[in-house]
């Protein structure tokens, strides 16, 4: 009885001693399914909106870090990629912003854009997909260059949509 115990610990001891063939990068990017190149482009920026921004240091430092999301293929390099979106992101609110750009549609624009950068950081800090919350971000990023170039074009008179009685 003792050498048949003996005999079928030593084999399940065997057996438990089998090295596992997970791949240390499969481990490392578990829950990591982005595919960049099927994320939404950049809209482009006309010329009178890319004159004003031009200056605003703020926003080009945002968009550098932005333009960063369309080059990375770790899940480590997003998540600093989205922390320095934070960061950027902190700097452009707290920035003053150029005479015809401060207005609530831009600021609310850019208040969208901040909910989803937070969205993301959140779903890389738990572990889930964040491929829709990345499109997300892109599109209320891609409204934000759009609402830049409607102000530019925009020909109405600013007191028209005062609330002032005449």
């Amino acid at each position: 009885m003792k050498k048949s115990f003996l005999f079928v610990f030593f084999l399940l001891l065997l057996m438990s001693c089998k090295e596992t063939t997970s791949d240390a990068s499969e481990l490392q990017d578990a829950g990591w399914a982005v595919e960049i190149a099927k994320l939404p482009k950049k809209n482009s920026i006309n010329s009178k909106a890319l004159a004003i921004l031009k200056d605003w240091k703020a926003y080009n430092a945002f968009e550098l870090s932005f333009d960063k999301i369309y080059q990375t293929e770790f899940r480590e390099d997003f998540v600093l990629i989205i922390e320095e979106l934070v960061e950027n992101q902190k700097l452009l609110e707290a920035s003053k912003y150029p005479q015809q750009f401060d207005i609530p549609q831009i600021r609310g624009r850019q208040k969208v854009l901040k909910t989803y950068i937070l969205k993301i950081k959140g779903n890389l800090e738990y572990r889930q997909n964040p491929e829709i919350a990345i499109k997300e971000m892109i599109v209320a990023f891609n409204n934000l260059r759009q609402h830049f170039n409607i102000v530019v074009n925009s020909n109405l008179p600013e007191d028209l949509f005062s609330n002032e009685e005449n």
